[in-house]
């Protein structure tokens, strides 16, 4: 079991993050006590920092903590995947982010996507044998991959964690909260 205010967060991202799905994370989560790092592939930040989509325009920037060679999931609880169109279907084509997804489910940590971040999971091999929500585009994506879709507001399955919008995003958060104080999550192969 780990206290929230023991936990070490990470929250992958780069340009076209949707605005909410990265702050509010990272404002609750560091509310709560936890040490959050954002992390970026290192050749997509400018000025170390990486900007959102808010909507229907460019949003603010985040300052980016770690490159993304700097980061392992063996110094995390847990890792944060944000949606927006643009940011996870970047991500999914960076063969780094995408092992690193692998590695922190396969350590059995908490995985936690939203909107089009379940993206990556699809793309790291990690949706099949699954129960998942998203954004209702990504619906057949996850289902192609062998999971199961359901439309909720928050899924959790053996410490995967996934919500479909920035409407669902304080029980996302407050259900990655939950899912850390569990610890490791045991999961069979799918």
């Amino acid at each position: 079991m780990t206290d929230i205010g023991q936990a070490k967060i990470l929250i992958l991202a780069t340009d076209g993050f949707e605005q909410s799905e990265l702050m509010k994370p990272l404002e609750q989560l560091k509310a709560a006590g936890a040490t959050v790092h954002v992390a970026s592939p290192e050749r997509t930040m400018k000025a170390g920092e990486i900007r959102g989509w808010d909507q229907t325009d460019w949003g603010q920037s985040v300052k980016v903590d770690k490159t993304l060679s700097e980061v392992s999931a063996g110094d995390y609880d847990a890792i944060v995947l944000p949606g927006g169109q643009i940011n996870p279907d970047k991500l999914r084509i960076e063969p780094q982010a995408v092992q690193l997804v692998k590695a922190f489910y396969d350590a059995g940590k908490v995985v936690a996507a939203v909107c089009h971040g379940p993206w990556l999971l699809v793309e790291a091999g990690v949706a099949k044998g699954r129960t998942v929500t998203s954004w209702p585009s990504v619906k057949t994506d996850l289902v192609n991959a062998g999971a199961t879709w359901v439309d909720q507001q928050v899924v959790t399955d053996k410490g995967l964690i996934t919500s479909r919008k920035p409407d669902d995003l304080d029980a996302f958060v407050a259900k990655i909260i939950e899912e850390v104080k569990e610890g490791r999550h045991e999961r069979r192969a799918a």
